[in-house]
């Protein structure tokens, strides 16, 4: 079993058994960002192989100030499978590790975007846009993370849950979009779209050129996660979180 194999498999057990692993990147020297995504790849074809069907890309680390924590200058993606999709406004408590929720943007693709792509093509390749709430988890212990350990991870994908209030990028400013973020009806922090690579189109584009370099495409079809618009809040057991985007609706979960 080679090093990536192992790490993988490790990743693989965590989120079927609930227990998280210990920091990847101290107890193995040496990865690399492009290992990373290799360890995530091989977990996407178990996924696969279990019936998990793929709905789309996150795009995480969108935000300067999470670059600077983890000693980066891009962002980074994961996987989207129909079995992270919230129900009911619900999540239960084995459903997710160490869950945090973010308010943010979902782009719905009608159109293939490759990697030559322009910010043109992002907007001409978007059906329409939503408002997201994603809830993002560590099979990493205490969320103690590097680059590499977040990527292998499959960049702390957990769940997320879609608006049915569509947004028309060409007529509305996705910059100018706010959100405020409330834990048990108590408002704890708020964002807009320019904080996500200064619009979220920009995180799009960002992510049709750079899959190309792990054999990966942008279709139509997906769901994008672009990217919160303000930082992750910590959830337990009995939480409840909305988030509130104005004239374009609120979404609210719960924590069972």
């Amino acid at each position: 079993m080679t090093r990536n194999v192992e790490i993988a498999e490790k990743l693989y057990q965590a989120d079927k058994t609930g227990e998280p692993i210990e920091q990847i990147t101290k107890v193995y020297e040496g990865l690399t960002v492009d290992d990373a995504y290799e360890i995530q790849l091989l977990n996407v074809d178990k996924k696969l192989a279990e019936g998990n069907v793929i709905t789309g890309k996150k795009i995480g680390l969108t935000s300067l100030a999470m670059q600077e924590s983890l000693g980066v200058d891009t962002p980074d993606f994961g996987f989207l499978y129909d079995s992270m999709e919230i129900e009911n406004n619900t999540v239960k408590k084995d459903e997710i590790l160490q869950p945090r929720v973010e308010g943010e943007l979902a782009f719905i693709l009608k159109e293939d975007l490759k990697d030559g792509a322009t910010i043109e093509d992002v907007y001409e390749a978007t059906e329409y846009v939503v408002p997201a709430l994603e809830i993002v988890g560590s099979r990493i212990k205490d969320w103690k993370l590097t680059i590499v350990d977040t990527v292998a991870d499959n960049a702390s994908c957990g769940m997320y849950l879609l608006s049915d209030i569509k947004i028309d990028p060409e007529k509305v400013d996705l910059k100018e979009i706010e959100m405020t973020l409330s834990k048990n009806g108590e408002v704890i922090n708020s964002g807009n779209g320019s904080a996500v690579l200064g619009d979220p189109a920009n995180a799009v584009l960002w992510l049709a050129r750079s899959l190309g370099n792990y054999g990966v495409t942008l279709n139509a079809g997906d769901i994008i996660l672009a990217g919160a618009l303000s930082a992750a809040i910590p959830a337990v057991s009995g939480d409840e979180f909305s988030c509130d985007y104005g004239e374009f609706g609120v979404l609210k979960v719960k924590f069972e």
